[in-house]
């Protein structure tokens, strides 16, 4: 029987402590701890500070299931009880939620060998926030020492309604594109701009143009965003610098919209370039990409009756145009992926709202993910959370009989 107070101790535990992406040392050494209680075999240090608990039991499939386990760079302010200590970092994103499901489940079906068969392959991942832990897990062996499992499952909480799953078929969470972009003039005195190349103003120029992207080069069916989240250059009012830079992040779902997207960026950043004056052409230096997470159609219509029998309300909330790094670990094992969003705002905050859309309107009020205020409500969200992994793995590595 789960003990839900022992792991919403743990969570408020894990939220006052958080660590950043690869730091993640304390979260790591308590996850180890806990799965080698429960009877996994556990290594550590997977792709720096990933930890994987293996339970065979009998003969079946291997089932991957997965949390991540890092925080932001983020100042909470929540106000909670149980706030972040770490001065500037905070757990935004609901990992600390992700770690507490996963171990509680881990711990519920080692107790119940009698209900599944097979092999769970538990993987606390590092570094997701930076879009590098499931990469470095996967290259430092994880299937090579620990078998290649026939489906990755794994849940994300977000601020729609505690009791409620999302899940989408195909194309799930987006695909993310980080472009640093440095854009070169020619330096002078501020009085003089006609004897220099002024690259603040060919940045200025770029940053426009490149709204043209979405709203004059996308069809209106074709999901892309094109944020240019960073803009510096230049020292002092008076100094025209010789350099400028940009950062850009794009989100797509569909790859030809990528290539598209990310082929126009550098098209308009080097047109700007040229109709500048620009010494030579900018140096784009592409330094983060994740592709799009996949969720396999027939995989999440089996799943589905598993996560209804937990009590929650399934629906289809569409694509999240957020991005995730755990489709790179049914990628690498090809095999399916089946990732769902959990609940896990008040479900008080939605009283009285009978519709869809006021439903969706009051989410959008709610802070988000990456807020200083966000927060799931560890009750009944935990509960749910444990519950749906356990259904999950259950399905996919059934009983003997």
């Amino acid at each position: 029987m789960t003990d839900l107070d022992a792991w919403t101790d743990l969570y408020r535990d894990l939220h006052q402590h958080p660590e950043l992406s690869f730091q993640e040392e304390r979260t790591a050494s308590l996850v180890a701890e806990a799965l080698r209680g429960a009877g996994f075999q556990v290594e550590t240090g997977v792709g720096r500070t990933g930890v994987v608990g293996v339970l065979r039991n009998g003969d079946g499939p291997t089932v991957l299931v997965r949390a991540d386990m890092d925080a932001l760079p983020v100042t909470e302010r929540t106000g909670l009880p149980y706030t972040s200590t770490v001065d500037g970092v905070a757990h935004a994103c609901g990992h600390d939620l992700h770690v507490t499901c996963l171990l509680a489940a881990c711990e519920e079906l080692a107790g119940s060998p009698s209900t599944w068969s097979g092999t769970l392959l538990a993987v606390f991942q590092p570094a997701e926030e930076v879009g590098a832990g499931a990469q470095a897990m996967i290259d430092d062996g994880l299937y090579e020492r620990h078998g290649t499992p026939t489906v990755v499952l794994g849940q994300h909480v977000v601020p729609m309604p505690a009791g409620t799953i999302g899940l989408h078929a195909g194309a799930s969470f987006a695909a993310a594109d980080s472009l640093k972009i440095t854009l070169h003039g020619a330096g002078g005195h501020g009085s003089s701009p006609h004897a220099a190349v002024d690259p603040i103003v060919l940045a200025a120029a770029t940053v426009l143009r490149l709204q043209t992207v979405v709203s004059r080069e996308t069809a209106p069916s074709d999901f892309a965003v094109v944020t240019v989240g960073r803009i510096d250059g230049g020292t002092k009012a008076n100094i025209i610098p010789d350099s400028a830079r940009i950062e850009v992040n794009v989100r797509t779902y569909e790859p030809r919209v990528r290539t598209r997207v990310l082929a126009a960026i550098e098209r308009i950043v080097e047109g700007e370039a040229a109709t500048s004056g620009a010494p030579q052409p900018p140096d784009v230096d592409h330094f983060e990409s994740l592709p799009a997470v996949m969720n396999d159609a027939a995989a999440c219509e089996a799943t589905k009756p598993a996560l209804s029998s937990t009590g929650a309300l399934v629906i289809d909330p569409g694509g999240v145009p957020g991005s995730e790094d755990v489709g790179l670990f049914a990628t690498a094992a090809e095999c399916p992926c089946v990732y769902w969003l959990l609940g896990g705002a008040d479900p008080a905050e939605f009283a009285g709202l009978t519709t869809i859309d006021e439903i969706a309107e009051r989410v959008a009020s709610l802070p988000t993910n990456h807020s200083p205020f966000y927060a799931p409500v560890p009750s009944p969200t935990i509960d749910l959370g444990i519950k749906a992994l356990v259904a999950a793995a259950r399905h996919w590595l059934p009983a003997a009989g």
